[in-house]
């Protein structure tokens, strides 16, 4: 009895949930693909169509009138509606609609009022297309998809996150989209990127055909040395958001500034003036790497596609909204064809009627169904120069004609009215034998009409990535003290053991006994009093080793560059015995040693001398190369010119040592 109860408890939670997760997907936050709208959306454009007569609208009536459709309480539709009309498309604004510079919010729905635009009233409805449904309560009816003639999901973009799935398709260029849709037409190929409103850099390396990952910047420039302004802001960020990510960043250490104020309006304007010793190029560097003056989008083009999820591509999109124009169009001409075709026939019934004196054959008819037959009889012989068979309506129109019309009937002027009737039904022919051809002439008279508002903001362009490493301020001072073998960013420590160090740099550190690791940047560590070398990693420096093995009690030398590495994890440069060590570490090319071995009776050297440069570079895994075949006492360093004089090469000007690379330090 229990196990049935909750086996029946479990299934009415797993039934309830697939209903709301549906609910979720298709009703809220799923555009669907038909007509790129979301729910609410559709029920405000429909709202504002049956309010439209060419004047503004209070927003808060539009949305009271709204809620009549949409079951949800009124804060969802003014902030759909809100956004829909700052997409700058569809809805005319009238009032404070808020900033999408700066994030400010819009005034109360009772200040601001807004229409219909006319590309909406033109391109989004026709009554004679439209799929109509009851209202969530059955007083009203509401539209299933709208008759949109625009690629309205890649034009206007959207956003939403339902149960278990989420959409984010990015805004595209007006002009764009609609020459990539004359280009479908013809069979050609295209692409189409994004375009945001707020303008930036965009690099679509990464884009996906609407899926996949971009990145967008701001507009920097530099006005001085020491002033920088932000004209454009990426997607997604405001003036607001934008500037705490800045004074974040300044707080934390990763670069310097003075101030910084926002003068944005109707264009965006940040001003940065920049600390003292700052260099405006690497505070741009800087802006870029460590603030939200460049962000990642991960587009996700998620669409309900006849009542299903989907997730499809920018051009099967763009394909779908072709071949459903092309579509809508063809619809819209038969219409228009079956209506002038109907017009044709009432005014060629007309004329016959009236020119042959037919009105006159009921004069003696007792009745009306008389007066109907009397009628249809007469016009039997003229039926081959009508559009089709004479009806009941037809007859019923006629008799509806007054004497008075009769009386100053106009016969030329009605071959007029027919001829330009039957001028118009031979325009609609010819364009239904030419749907192509006819689909790009309404494209391009868009682009004619409305191209000229919409130019491009955002600039497509391609940029490295800037490394936070690289740019980031070298603001730690790093110290080792060998009397106690502590080593980190707050051990305090002489200038010879000292290394200045970002947050970001990554250190090696080389033992005397022969192990290596790499560690971040730390506060305070134990190393041990055996550290021989440590500094930052940096790819390409060069390593001379010299070591002793101490199963053998041979030297050898072996020369490598940075080696690759785990974080943490400890390795070895040779192999692990009681008394194996370095005997001389130094980095760089143009090192040359003098090595002392242990005194032979049978030899009277017991000093040589080598350039390191002349053994091979390996792996630092590699054994080396035997220095001697006797036992090494020590190894020191010798000058160029003492290499030249010993080796006998010729003689060179500089005696001094070769520096060490600067981004490594040879810790004594």
């Amino acid at each position: 009895m229990e196990t049935a109860k909750y086996g029946g408890l479990h299934r009415l939670f797993d039934e309830n949930f697939l209903d709301y997760t549906s609910y979720v997907i298709r009703e809220r936050a799923i555009p669907d693909l038909a007509d790129g709208l979301k729910p609410v959306q559709r029920r405000i454009l429909q709202t504002l169509h049956n309010m439209d007569d060419g004047r503004f609208h209070k927003v808060a009536g539009v949305v009271g009138e709204t809620m009549k459709l949409h079951p949800h309480g009124d804060a969802s539709i003014f902030a759909a509606l809100v956004n829909l009309a700052n997409k700058g498309f569809l809805i005319e604004r009238q009032g404070n609609f808020g900033n999408i510079f700066t994030g400010d919010s819009a005034s109360a729905a009772r200040y601001i009022e807004c229409r219909l635009s006319p590309l909406a009233r033109e391109a989004m409805f026709n009554k004679d297309l439209t799929e109509f449904v009851d209202s969530y309560d059955g007083r009203l009816k509401e539209p299933v998809s709208l008759p949109a003639k625009l690629p309205l999901l890649l034009l206007q973009g959207a956003e939403g996150i339902a149960v278990g799935m989420a959409t984010k398709i990015m805004p595209h260029n007006f002009v764009e989209l609609l020459e990539a849709q004359k280009k479908i037409l013809r069979e050609e190929p295209f692409a189409v990127y994004p375009d945001f409103p707020q303008g930036g850099l965009l690099d679509v390396s990464g884009y996906e055909d609407g899926n996949g990952r971009l990145r967008c910047r701001a507009r920097i420039e530099s006005k001085d040395d020491k002033t920088i302004i932000i004209r454009d802001i990426p997607y997604g960020t405001t003036t607001q958001s934008l500037i705490e990510s800045i004074e974040k960043a300044v707080r934390a250490g990763k670069f310097k500034i003075l101030s910084i104020d926002d003068y944005t309006a109707e264009e965006v304007e940040i001003e940065i003036k920049l600390a003292r010793g700052a260099r405006a190029e690497d505070t741009i560097k800087a802006l870029y790497a460590f603030t939200d003056c460049e962000i990642p989008l991960s587009p996700n083009l998620t669409v309900i596609r006849e009542t299903t999820p989907a997730v499809i591509s920018v051009s099967e999109v763009l394909r779908e909204n072709t071949r459903r124009l092309r579509e809508l169009l063809e619809r819209e001409l038969r219409i228009e064809l079956d209506r002038l075709k109907e017009r044709l026939q009432a005014h060629l019934l007309e004329r016959i009627f009236i020119e042959e004196r037919l009105y006159k054959q009921i004069e003696e008819c007792p009745t009306y169904e008389l007066v109907i037959a009397a009628v249809d009889q007469a016009l039997q012989p003229f039926c081959q120069d009508l559009v089709r068979p004479v009806t009941r309506e037809d007859i019923e129109r006629l008799l509806e004609i007054r004497i008075k019309r009769i009386s100053r009937y106009d016969i030329e002027r009605k071959k007029k009215e027919i001829k330009a009737v039957r001028r118009e039904i031979g325009e609609v022919e010819v364009s239904l034998t030419d749907l192509t051809g006819f689909t790009i002439r309404y494209l391009d008279d868009l682009l004619g009409r409305y191209g000229q508002d919409y130019p491009r903001r955002t600039e497509l362009a391609t940029f490295s990535e800037v490394q936070a490493r690289q740019v980031a301020l070298s603001n730690l001072s790093v110290g080792y003290d060998r009397e106690n073998g502590f080593l980190g960013a707050q051990v305090k420590a002489g200038a010879e053991n000292t290394l200045a160090c970002s947050e970001y740099d990554k250190l090696l550190l080389i033992d005397r006994k022969g192990w290596y690791k790499v560690i971040n940047v730390p506060e305070k560590i134990f190393i041990g009093h055996d550290l021989l070398w440590w500094g930052k990693v940096t790819e390409g420096i060069i390593f001379n080793l010299v070591y002793r093995d101490g199963g053998q009690n041979l030297c050898y030398v072996k020369r490598f560059t940075t080696p690759k590495f785990i974080l943490e994890k400890e390795y070895r440069l040779f192999e692990e015995h009681r008394r194996s060590e370095i005997l001389f570490l130094k980095t760089g090319e143009g090192v040359n040693i003098r090595a002392y071995l242990s005194p032979s009776p049978r030899t009277r050297k017991n000093r040589e001398i080598y350039r390191l440069d002349d053994f091979l570079l390996k792996g630092v895994g590699a054994i080396g190369k035997r220095l001697s075949v006797r036992p090494v006492r020590r190894v020191e360093e010798v000058s160029e010119a003492v290499a030249v004089k010993a080796l006998g090469a010729a003689v060179v000007e500089d005696e001094e040592p070769s520096p060490q690379v600067p981004l490594f330090g040879d810790k004594k």
